[in-house]
């Protein structure tokens, strides 16, 4: 089994490399934000590989870190979600932003993956949400914070906060995000004004 490639990239396609590692053309797939991160070719790149063997095939996926391809293996336990949609999530978004997305419960975010609809992103938040820390940078104050907004649990400043920002086009993770910044800064009497002025300077960085 193919764990990792370290070659000299032979050429693109749409949706993957070859890889000349000692003579021998690897045909990795791999997802658009590693394609675009990977260097020229006929210069050296490496690459994490999950082998994926059938009867009629062998495919090797590739990924720029381990962690990328844990999420593609993670990705993989929703029922619904083969290869060719995990690898579009990936293309669509960042790990930590996955783990944002997830752990807020921002089935929005998850569903701008092509092949992706409202059903099947729900099922992946569902089912993926509570694993989402392990796998990726994300703050608990953001999940409680969107827990909170989520369940109308919240103080009604910071639920304020969230859905202006919200209104001004911001996903869900990323006003939660900023709330939960602001609200670190101001603490927790602060008003909405305040939340949505230190939260918008947050996301200005």
């Amino acid at each position: 089994m193919i764990g990792k490639l370290k070659g000299t990239i032979d050429s693109y396609g749409e949706d993957h490399i070859i890889l000349d590692v000692h003579g021998v053309g690897y045909l990795v797939h791999c997802s658009a934000k590693t394609l675009t991160a990977l260097p020229p070719v006929g210069e050296a790149a490496m690459l994490s590989i999950e082998t994926h063997v059938r009867e009629d095939l062998i495919r090797l996926y590739g990924f720029r870190a381990d962690q990328e391809r844990e999420w593609f293996r993670l990705l993989q336990t929703v029922q619904g979600v083969g290869a060719k949609v995990a690898l579009a999530i990936l293309s669509a978004l960042e790990p930590g932003a996955l783990a944002t997305a997830l752990g807020t419960g921002d089935k929005a975010m998850i569903g701008r993956a092509p092949g992706v609809g409202p059903k099947l992103a729900q099922r992946i938040v569902t089912e993926l949400k509570d694993k989402a820390p392990a796998f990726g940078s994300v703050d608990p104050a953001i999940i409680k914070l969107s827990d909170s907004v989520a369940e109308k649990t919240a103080p009604v400043p910071v639920a304020d906060a969230v859905s202006a920002l919200m209104n001004l086009g911001y996903q869900q993770a990323q006003a939660s995000a900023a709330v939960a910044a602001a609200v670190r800064v101001a603490g927790d009497t602060a008003s909405s004004p305040q939340l949505i002025r230190l939260a918008l300077k947050e996301m200005a960085k």
